[in-house]
């Protein structure tokens, strides 16, 4: 492994737009392991590729475990067909979920846009007419 092959963690932090704590949290959880010379920790082509499948897990929703889990599956050699079986299950139950979610967010929206409405309508009748 060349030492272009490595990233130190400000450049992890850079190019991933995460906090060092980030970082050591992820690896706290056994999710990304770097090299280690010292103090100083060493990310390798794996880390960054863990760290990129970490991070679009989190913004699909899907729990640090699950994510877990997933990237566990990788190391099992099957071509990966488990790691994306069990990633198909997982991101299609999210899928479901984020449309009902949207669902909800979409009557909740409607639903504020009509007190708005009400609460202006309302003002401009109180203006008018005010109390003597």
């Amino acid at each position: 492994m060349t030492d272009d092959d490595l990233m130190t963690i400000r450049q992890m932090c850079d190019t991933f737009e995460v906090t060092p704590r980030t970082l050591r949290f992820y690896e706290s959880k056994e999710l990304l392991a770097p090299k280690r010379e010292g103090q100083k920790r060493l990310f390798t082509r794996r880390d960054r590729a863990r760290l990129k499948l970490i991070l679009r897990g989190k913004r699909f929703g899907f729990s640090l475990e699950e994510i877990r889990q997933l990237l566990d599956l990788y190391e099992i050699g099957d071509d990966q067909e488990t790691q994306l079986t069990q990633a198909r299950a997982i991101a299609q139950n999210r899928l479901e979920d984020l449309k009902a979610r949207r669902v909800d967010l979409e009557e909740a929206i409607a639903d504020l846009e009509e007190q708005i409405a009400w609460g202006e309508e309302t003002l401009q009748k109180l203006r008018r007419n005010p109390a003597a």
